[in-house]
């Protein structure tokens, strides 16, 4: 029994830690499925109080790889590849950029980088931007990928080039695609740097694993959760986690 709980260990992590980030991922992921958001974002919030950058982000790219990538194979009938091509086409210049950022580094530069994306993603105002054309897409892909790489998510920047699809299984089809492709892009980019995936996979395993039971969970509680009460929420979560993030960059 104690060989098989070491397959699910990780290194710089104890057994509590794993068992809560075990947890964590399914319970964000019944989040992202219930109310279409934030999951992502908490996640990796708290992943950074745990681990240092150089491992947050790419363990975090490769548990969402598996959760997008469900939700696009599910949804594969609408996505929308005029624009989706283009902007994995960007996609894939942005994440090869921003890799050589995400390397160097240093781990209070990233706490701080993150708590600013934590702000803007649950307190700024989100645009619509209207994307006709195939630069536009590819210019999209490029910078949302590229802020990826660095602070580990684009979803709130990725989103907002959506908002004009009129059919919102459109918008879950297309924005499931398009972030599943910047997981893929973000996981190639850090084995060229190096990582090593094979020290984590256990873990990764086990929170991909829960992510789908939360998936499954989150979306069977989808029409029972009062949305206001856990937008209200998960604000506040999100807004003491991003403090605590500074408080850590700046004082250690």
């Amino acid at each position: 029994m104690q060989d098989f709980l070491a397959i699910f260990t990780a290194p710089g992590l104890d057994g509590a830690a794993v068992l809560a980030l075990v947890v964590l991922s399914g319970l964000t992921s019944s989040m992202t499925a219930a109310f279409g958001l934030g999951g992502g974002a908490l996640l990796i919030s708290v992943m950074s109080l745990m681990m240092p950058a150089v491992i947050v982000v790419p363990v975090h790219g490769a548990v969402q790889l598996g959760s997008n990538g469900g939700r696009a194979i599910l949804r594969r009938a609408y996505i929308q590849w005029r624009f989706a091509r283009w902007f994995v086409l960007g996609s894939l210049f942005g994440a090869l950029a921003g890799g050589g950022v995400a390397a160097q580094l240093p781990d209070n530069v990233f706490k701080l980088l993150i708590a600013l994306f934590l702000f803007y993603s649950v307190w700024s105002p989100k645009p619509t931007i209207e994307t006709r054309g195939a630069f536009v897409a590819a210019l999209a892909g490029l910078f949302t990928s590229a802020v990826a790489m660095v602070v580990g998510i684009s979803g709130p920047l990725v989103i907002s080039f959506l908002r004009s699809l009129e059919d919102r299984r459109e918008i879950v089809g297309t924005h499931a695609f398009l972030m599943t492709c910047q997981n893929i892009f973000k996981l190639v980019v850090f084995m060229l740097f190096g990582f090593a995936f094979s020290d984590y996979l256990g873990l990764i395993i086990a929170m991909v694993a829960s992510g789908f039971i939360g998936t499954h969970l989150g979306s069977l509680a989808l029409d029972h959760l009062p949305e206001k009460a856990f937008h209200l929420a998960f604000r506040a979560i999100i807004t003491l986690v991003a403090l605590d993030l500074v408080r850590r960059a700046i004082f250690g």
